[in-house]
C-alpha cells in the first residue's frame, strides 16, 4: 500500500522549463538554477558518494553524498550546483527530469535527510520539496519520464502521473533489492521494463497498446537491463555477466546475443548509445566493454552491411565456422573496445554526445571521457579524467 502527500490540495505542479517545446534543450539555461539567496554552508568534512545516476539523455549526472546532493554537466564537465544538507542531510537516490528544475530524492545513508520509504520531488527554482509519495518499505530507485513517476519497491512497482501524482498502474515483482526498472522517455506512450514474478524473467508494459509482455531472458537472476530511447531494445544481463542479450521488446524476440567474458562477473550497469548502434557495458572486473549492435532500432532489422563495423571489429571469433561443433564460447561476439579502470570499484556508463565517446563515473569520484575506434577497435583512449568530489576549482 501506498498514501500521497501534498504540499496543499489541490496539488499540482509548477510547470518545468522545459515543458513548452517537445524536447529539452541541450543548453545549461535549461538546468536547475542555484537558489536565489543560499544559506551560507559551514565548512564540512569531504562529501562521500551514495549514489550515481545520469538524466534522461546522458547530458548531465546527479549524485547522492552523505550531505545532500550534486548536479554536474557532462560536456563540457562542470558542476552545476550543489545543496548541501549539512552532517544529518543523506540523500541515497537522486533522479534528474532531464534539465529542468524538478528532481526526486530519496534519503539514504546514515543519516538520511528525508526517510528512506519517502520519495520527496524536489523543485530548485523554490529550493524546497513540493510534495512526496509515502511507502512502506524502503524505496529502491526511482524513474522519472516527462508524464510519469516510477517507484520501485522490493516487490512491487508504483507508477504515477506526474501533474497530479495520482496512481496510475501497481506490479508485483519478484524479490528486486537492486530496484531494476527502466522506462522509455522518447515517444508519447510509455515502456516500462521490471523483473517478473520469476527469475530470470522480464516483465514489458507497452502502456501505449496496453499490451504486456513476458521474456524469459536468462536462467539465473536479473543483474541489470538497459532500453533504448524509445523503448524498442532491451539489454540484459544475469547474475553470471558473461553473456549480454538484446531483444525485440515488441514481441520479446531474441535479436543478439554478445560476450563480456568467460569469467563470472556483477555487471553494474548497461547502456545504448543514441542511435542503438553501440552497447556499453561495465562491471565489478574494472573494464568498460563497447559492442557493435547489429540491429537497426527503427525498423528491428539487421544492420546493412554499410551500417555494421567493417570485418571482425565487432569481435566475432575467428573460430565461428565451428559453431555447432565447439561450445558456444567459441563462437561468441566480443566487444569492439575495451578501457581498463579499477577492479572492484563500481562504475556506470553511458555514451558521450560526442561521436564514438563513452563517459564512465566512478563510486570513487572518477569521472572519464574516452572514445573508441569503430573501425579498428581496440583499447579506448583517455581524453579527460576529474574527480568531482574534490573542490570545484580543481574543474
Amino acid at each position: 500500500m501506498t498514501s500521497t502527500a501534498f504540499s496543499s490540495p489541490p496539488f499540482q505542479f509548477p510547470v518545468p522549463d522545459f515543458m513548452a517545446s517537445d524536447s529539452a534543450p541541450d543548453d545549461d539555461s535549461y538546468c536547475p538554477s542555484p537558489a536565489q539567496n543560499p544559506t551560507p554552508t559551514p565548512t564540512l568534512p569531504p562529501a562521500q558518494l551514495l549514489n550515481l545516476s545520469f538524466n534522461q539523455d546522458h547530458g548531465c549526472f546527479a549524485a547522492g553524498t552523505d550531505l545532500g546532493f550534486r548536479i554536474y554537466n557532462c560536456d563540457p564537465f562542470r558542476e552545476i550546483f550543489r545543496r548541501d544538507f549539512g552532517p544529518r542531510g543523506a540523500v541515497g537516490l537522486v533522479q534528474m527530469l532531464f534539465r529542468c528544475n524538478i528532481l526526486t530524492i530519496v534519503g539514504g545513508g546514515p543519516d538520511p535527510l528525508y526517510s528512506p520509504n519517502k520519495v520527496m520531488i524536489w523543485d530548485d527554482h523554490q529550493s524546497r520539496c513540493i510534495g512526496e509519495l509515502s511507502f512502506r518499505s524502503e524505496v529502491k530507485a526511482v524513474k522519472l519520464r516527462r508524464d510519469r513517476i516510477v517507484v520501485v519497491l522490493v516487490q512491487k512497482i508504483f507508477v504515477y502521473n506526474f501533474a497530479d501524482l495520482k496512481l496510475l498502474h501497481q506490479i508485483e515483482t519478484i524479490a528486486n533489492p537492486k530496484g531494476l526498472c527502466e522506462v522509455s522517455h522518447v515517444g508519447p506512450q510509455a515502456v516500462l521494463v521490471c523483473p517478473g514474478l520469476q527469475k530470470g524473467q522480464i516483465r514489458v508494459e507497452h502502456y501505449g497498446s496496453k499490451r504486456t509482455k513476458f521474456i524469459m531472458a536468462h536462467d539465473s537472476r536479473l543483474a541489470c537491463f538497459a532500453l533504448t530511447q524509445d523503448g524498442r531494445l532491451l539489454a540484459t544481463a544475469s547474475s553470471k555477466g558473461t553473456l549480454i542479450r538484446v531483444f525485440n521488446t515488441l514481441d520479446g524476440s531474441l535479436l543478439q546475443e554478445v560476450r563480456r567474458g568467460a569469467d563470472r562477473a556483477e555487471i553494474h550497469s548497461l547502456a545504448f548509445s543514441a542511435n542503438a548502434q553501440w552497447l556499453a557495458v561495465s562491471s565489478d572486473k574494472g573494464t568498460i566493454h563497447v559492442f557493435n549492435l547489429k540491429v537497426d532500432s527503427g525498423s528491428l532489422e539487421p544492420r546493412s552491411p554499410s551500417e555494421s563495423s567493417p570485418p571482425n571489429p565487432s569481435g566475432v571469433s575467428s573460430l565461428s565456422f565451428m559453431k555447432g561443433v565447439l561450445p558456444r564460447y567459441f563462437s561468441s561476439e566480443w566487444s569492439v573496445a575495451k578501457f581498463h579502470l579499477h577492479e572492484g570499484l563500481e562504475y556506470i556508463v553511458a555514451f558521450g554526445h560526442q561521436k564514438n565517446t563513452v563517459v564512465v563515473l566512478g563510486m570513487d569520484g572518477s569521472f572519464y571521457r574516452c572514445e573508441f575506434d569503430p573501425v579498428n577497435g581496440g583499447e579506448m583512449t583517455q581524453l579527460e579524467y576529474y574527480n568531482f568530489l574534490k573542490p570545484e576549482e580543481t574543474f
